[in-house]
């Protein structure tokens, strides 16, 4: 059974940055993609980043030249780079893995997490 889980999420003011990370395991094709998702509050999940098998990125609108997706040194551990963290940033992130196309929309991924809060205060 294929898990997701996400860690790093926390409390920041403004200005600040956070990392999160996610690892995979179980079983999972090998070439799979990753992409990041966040729920904020009274809103729809929406796509925050993704990452595919060659390392093309895209990321979106709102976070674009703020957020970094990488993929981490360790195995099956990805990350999500947060910088200059704004309060209409405050959410509950997701990861999530896809083995088909990969891109921002939901509908590519198979696999998620259970979520890690982000709260950025003023």
């Amino acid at each position: 059974q294929v898990q997701l889980v996400e860690s790093g999420g926390g409390s920041v003011q403004a200005g600040g940055s956070l990392r999160l990370s996610c690892v995979v395991s179980g079983y999972l094709h090998e070439n799979y993609h990753m992409g990041w998702f966040r729920e904020r509050p009274g809103k729809e999940r929406e796509a925050v980043a993704a990452i595919g098998l060659a390392g093309s990125t895209d990321y979106g609108d709102s976070v674009k030249g703020r957020f970094t997706i990488s993929k981490a040194n360790a195995k099956n551990t990805f990350q999500l780079q947060m910088d200059n963290l704004k309060p209409d940033d405050t959410a509950v992130y997701y990861c999530a893995a896809g083995t088909g196309p990969w891109g921002l929309l939901e509908h590519l991924y198979d696999y998620w997490g259970q979520g890690t809060q982000v709260t950025v205060s003023s």
